[in-house]
């Protein structure tokens, strides 16, 4: 279990904006790393996102320490695979692990995904997964040392313009989700230990 002293506890309606704001950083921040989704162009379907996970209990916040206690520092999301597939084990992803870049290397990060391991195993998971980009070692190191393994590789090709990348301006984003605010992003806890 991770030592910080942060608290872990479920997000509530009074964090949406920060966590949104968050979300927008970290998916900013994977350009780096050859993301290609949208940061700012998300944020509403990110805010709605948010929300709802808030409601569905499957968002964990880490406030900080200091006197007030409210800040928020770092975040994940969470939840149990869906589909129409039957599989052998029932399976949580864990989606979005970010923290403030003036906490990493304080055990926020390692405290996040622990919360969610436990909430996901409380819910009936029996394996975990997530996803990173294969570019961040920093993330992919982060996880390996919690003990997650390679699974499946996505393999991804430019078709077009070789050079003709999408807008250089810092405002894409692959890594930090899709639509329903589960995807790419998860690698980033790294960044956030």
């Amino acid at each position: 279990m991770a030592e910080t002293d942060a608290r872990i506890e479920p997000a509530t309606a009074d964090d949406v904006d920060a966590v949104t704001d968050m979300w927008v950083a970290l998916a900013a921040s994977q350009r780096e790393y050859g993301a290609t989704l949208r940061a700012e162009a998300n944020r509403a379907t990110v805010c709605e996102w948010v929300a709802g996970s808030v409601v569905t209990g499957d968002l964990l916040v880490a406030r900080d320490s200091k006197p007030d206690g409210s800040a928020v520092v770092g975040f994940v999301g969470f939840s149990l695979e869906r589909g129409d597939y039957e599989r052998d084990a029932v399976r949580g992803t864990v989606s979005n692990l970010f923290v403030v870049p003036e906490r990493r290397g304080e055990g926020v990060g390692a405290a996040l995904l622990d919360a969610a391991e436990r909430a996901l195993d409380e819910m009936g998971a029996e394996r975990v997964a997530l996803e990173a980009l294969a570019d961040n070692d920093r993330a992919r190191a982060f996880y390996a040392d919690r003990g997650y393994d390679p699974h499946r590789v996505e393999l991804a090709k430019s078709l077009g313009d070789e050079g003709g990348d999408a807008d250089d301006s810092g405002d894409e984003s692959d890594d930090a989700e899709g639509g329903d605010g589960r995807d790419e992003d998860a690698e980033s806890a790294v960044e956030s230990d």
